[in-house]
């Protein structure tokens, strides 16, 4: 298992975790996904090698934004 977290710019409801939740349980190998918008943390555990790039990828195809870290 691997865990990727990921920060998220623009989430301010519950309806947005819940966006993000469902967009990403779509991807394979993806087990478990955690979305917060008050922190703007995005965690997803996934079986397989899923890439980082791919799931930031579809948090932005959904309207959000990653916040890249220094």
């Amino acid at each position: 298992m691997k865990e990727i977290i990921i920060n998220v710019k623009g989430m301010s409801c519950g309806g947005c975790e819940n966006r993000i939740k469902n967009a990403l349980s779509t991807i394979d190998g993806v087990e478990k996904v955690e979305a917060n918008f008050k922190t703007g943390l995005v965690k997803v555990i996934t079986n397989i090698d899923v890439k980082r790039e791919t799931i930031e990828n579809t948090i932005n195809d959904i309207g959000f934004e990653i916040v890249k870290e220094d």
